[in-house]
């Protein structure tokens, strides 16, 4: 038994910020939540409504500020040249593509081996990130959607930036901002345009065409880069009114379930272009508390922490591996019918959290500690 619990030990170091950690699960749990109560009774499904919070939107305003910290850091340190651009990449590239290479090609060989007539080379568009770009996203593997907006992001913010800097001769931290607010208001015209020339009438409509593609979802993570840029530059203000931004910042999210309970199917201009902007406001101004919170214990410490360093490997395999590839194709006809969705929810959780534990120490970590040798 002890062995067994040591092969899904993780052991982590202490000084990481425990706030953010608080956040980072918080944001995969929404997402594992919010794709799980498909396995649940619909009146239930209905519930969950209500426990869940735009994920996605978590993570793209936390990878803003985390990745905003980084190239400020950098560029403060360092020249603007190609050199330090580049290894600014390498970092990134090992972060992230491993762990979605991995299941991307997972999902390609199970496939091609069990769907009669799935084209393995319909793959391609997945490996370059192209397959949101600017037209709605494949129905096979949905999550890439989103790594195809972090990943442009870690693309073309930094070559601006770096532009900016290095051969404008702009200093860091106008660059910085410059950035920031020449995207957030590009991508809420494009928004406001889509929303003028095709207007939507259904869920999936308004997901495919406003949601979940590159060109209408970068400027989330520009609020995270924004909150980097205020967390450098004024740390006073940060710090000083964290209390009443964490407040509003929640106050925010419930007045946005409340538009989204009683306006989700009039597909206005509040859903289609500034649900959107409210989500990442209201993450943002979490952040000041959050990032202030360095530390804690107990299990409820212990439980965010590990959730947090699983979270990327939960996300990859929560839905198309471990949900579409094994939860629903078990055959429990057998049982009664709260026993068996009692049974298929309850391992869907279960292997999501232990498969993406042994992802995570036996694949991603390995994978990190590479990274140190070509950066």
């Amino acid at each position: 038994m002890k062995t067994l619990l040591n092969v899904f030990r993780i052991d982590f170091e202490k000084n990481r910020i425990y706030g953010l950690d608080i956040l980072r699960a918080l944001a995969v749990l929404f997402v594992v939540l919010g794709h799980g109560s498909k396995l649940l009774f619909p009146k239930i499904n209905r519930l969950t409504f209500y426990a869940e919070f735009d994920g996605v939107a978590i993570f793209f305003v936390l990878s803003g500020f985390l990745i905003g910290g980084i190239l400020i850091k950098v560029l403060e340190k360092k020249d603007a040249s190609y050199k330090t651009l580049f290894n600014f990449w390498v970092r990134r590239w090992f972060r992230t593509l491993p762990n979605y290479f991995l299941v991307l090609v997972i999902l390609l060989v199970l496939s091609y081996v069990f769907i009669d007539g799935f084209a393995p080379f319909r793959g391609y568009k997945y490996f370059l990130f192209v397959q949101n770009l600017y037209t709605p996203h494949p129905a096979w593997f949905p999550e890439a959607w989103s790594l195809s907006v972090e990943e442009w992001f870690y693309l073309l913010i930094p070559v601006i930036v770096f532009g900016l800097v290095g051969m404008c001769k702009v200093i860091t931290n106008k660059a910085i901002l410059w950035t920031s607010i020449f995207i957030l208001v590009l991508m809420t015209l494009i928004r406001v345009y889509r929303f003028v020339q095709m207007p939507v009438h259904n869920f999936e409509d308004w997901d495919a065409i406003f949601r979940q593609q590159v060109l209408t979802r970068l400027d989330s993570l520009m609020f995270g880069v924004i909150g980097a840029y205020i967390f450098y530059y004024h740390k006073q203000i940060w710090v000083k009114y964290r209390n009443q931004l964490f407040i509003s910042g929640i106050i925010l999210f419930l007045i946005m379930k409340y538009l989204d309970r009683y306006h989700m199917q009039a597909f206005g201009l509040y859903q289609c272009v500034f649900s959107f902007t409210l989500a990442s406001l209201a993450t943002l101004i979490l952040l000041p508390f959050l990032s202030e919170l360095k530390s804690g214990k107990g299990v409820v410490y212990k439980s965010f922490t590990y959730i947090s360093l699983i979270s990327y490997s939960m996300y990859l395999l929560h839905f198309s591996v471990i949900q579409k590839w094994i939860i629903v194709k078990l055959d429990l006809s057998a049982l009664p019918d709260y026993v068996r969705i009692g049974t298929k929810y309850l391992l869907y959780w279960s292997l999501t959290i232990l498969i993406s534990i042994l992802m995570f120490k036996y694949f991603e970590r390995p994978i990190m500690k590479l990274r140190e040798r070509f950066s």
